[in-house]
């Protein structure tokens, strides 16, 4: 009874509009309140600023930061360019080369918004000069913009550590062929298109030949700083190095290098802007981090997560079953709620579970993930459509009738994703 309270409680207070982490904890402290079960206040209050005080997540708003002055620095301009060199002349190529800049600026970022929103505020314009159509263009950008949050080192992944004690390297492991297939889906769709709907190949010549004019190196030594950013920090992680925190760390001070020092594309009296706009980004995310440690330790308290996991034991019979249901609710939660505080709500309740019934830990948080990512582009909150739309002067909902084909090109390659596991766990080994 104490955990269905601590449900209904937070599941109300959601309906309520009230933020996510004050449902928490109102959920947290019902059953304490009103049935003296789930532990006294004090202890909620610990749980809490136990919850704050960990040094793994200091690399959630340091990935932030080096992302922020990254994007700040143009980067995004420089990686696009040269992807382009080399498929734009194809048809569709323009396009695909979008998507290839959307997968390599994810692992700067790590982050759908801010890939949707460094990657698109320069490529949208771009293509309709081109004569791609506005609106397709931006369903394009919101939906490739997700892989932000699937190609390390992802923002979500490391939440879904902190919040389950997966290991973060192998989290990041477990992305990189995932994020890889969505992209190539999404490129093929996009050659289809082209390829049916035809392109302006005179003005693609055009620009192409003033982007390659100066030839390859040219290109090759203006992006250099900008693919040379994911190989340090990733190649870092892997060797053993530094951790990934350390990782979040390195990649500020990375960006801040080659943004102020090499290119000279930011000035030193910038940096405090973007450390409020990081800031800020986070702080909401805090105090759900915060608040989901007291959540937690409430519903092993009141039993809650062992009778979830009881339910999935007696009631699914393969991983298969369970993660063709999991795969349908995080799709639909992904429409309604922020990818963060999902991770953080979901993830120490079902993984449990889901193991029991075979799912490898790495899988099932690559799988919640990407279902999480598609939300960003779907309606009615996801937060790439209005990215993306506030580009192109759209309304979210005409973006969203232009992605519609990109999603379902997504959503095929999450099926290969959520029933082939060694697609997440080969890398892992």
């Amino acid at each position: 009874m104490a955990a269905l309270l601590v449900f209904v409680v937070f599941l109300v207070a959601i309906i309520l509009s009230i933020p996510i982490g004050v449902s928490m904890i109102l959920g947290s402290v019902a059953p304490i309140m009103l049935m003296a079960r789930g532990g006294v206040i004090p202890q909620v209050v610990d749980n809490t600023l136990s919850g704050a005080n960990s040094t793994p997540i200091l690399a959630v708003p340091l990935f932030i930061l080096g992302g922020v002055i990254m994007a700040e620095g143009g980067i995004s301009k420089k990686l696009f360019n040269f992807f382009a060199y080399f498929v734009g002349r194809f048809t569709g190529g323009v396009p695909c080369a979008v998507v290839l800049t959307c997968l390599f600026y994810g692992a700067i970022s790590g982050s759908g918004p801010a890939t949707t929103a460094a990657v698109g505020a320069m490529c949208v314009p771009f293509m309709v000069d081109l004569g791609y159509n506005k609106t397709w263009a931006a369903g394009l950008i919101a939906v490739a913009g997700g892989l932000g949050v699937i190609i390390p080192p992802s923002i979500p992944f490391v939440l879904y550590s902190l919040a389950t004690g997966v290991s973060t390297g192998k989290l990041f492991l477990g992305g990189v062929i995932p994020g890889i297939l969505i992209g190539l889906f999404l490129m093929i769709y996009a050659v289809f298109y082209c390829a049916t709907k035809g392109e302006d190949k005179a003005k693609i010549k055009a620009r192409l030949d003033e982007i390659s004019g100066e030839g390859f190196w040219k290109l090759f030594k203006e992006s250099f700083w900008a693919l040379m950013c994911p190989i340090i920090i990733l190649g870092g992680i892997y060797s053993g190095f530094f951790t990934p925190t350390e990782a979040a760390v390195v990649s500020v001070f990375y960006a801040i290098i080659v943004c102020l020092f090499i290119e000279r594309s930011i000035k030193f009296s910038a940096l405090p802007a973007f450390l409020i706009s990081s800031v800020k980004t986070y702080g909401g995310l805090a105090f759900v981090l915060a608040f989901a440690t007291a959540f937690g330790r409430v519903l092993s308290l009141t039993h809650a997560t062992s009778a979830v996991q009881d339910f999935i034991v007696n009631n699914f019979h393969s991983s298969v079953s369970v993660l063709s249901v999991c795969t349908i609710i995080f799709l639909i939660l992904g429409m309604i709620m922020d990818t963060g505080p999902a991770i953080i709500i979901l993830a120490p309740v079902l993984l449990p579970a889901v193991q029991m019934l075979g799912v490898n830990d790495v899988h099932f948080g690559v799988v919640l993930v990407c279902c999480l990512s598609i939300g960003l582009a779907t309606p009615p909150f996801g937060l790439d459509l209005f990215v993306a739309g506030n580009i192109s002067k759209d309304q979210p909902m005409a973006v969203a009738n232009r992605a519609v084909p990109f999603i379902i090109a997504f959503l095929i390659a999450l099926g290969l994703i959520v029933y082939v596991p060694e697609i997440s766990t080969w890398l892992v080994g």
